[in-house]
């Protein structure tokens, strides 16, 4: 936005200047979001690892009363 006040652009090269900074907000926007999904898919996956030890642990002891 500073170079739109320091020079007088004609409304093509604002339009440009614009639609330029506009995509790379953009491109910024999807790389956070693909960073926030890989992080929780990554939080899901150890919580599910958690629940399957828990419940291997529980099974397990389960069946080692039986015997």
């Amino acid at each position: 936005m500073l170079i739109r006040q320091e020079h007088d652009l004609d409304p093509i090269t604002t339009e440009v200047f614009d639609l330029l900074v506009g995509y790379d907000i953009e491109q910024q926007n999807r790389r956070k979001q693909s960073a926030t999904r890989r992080l929780f898919e990554a939080r899901r996956a150890i919580e599910k690892r958690r629940e399957q030890e828990a419940l291997a642990a529980f099974v397990d002891r389960e069946k080692w009363f039986d015997d």
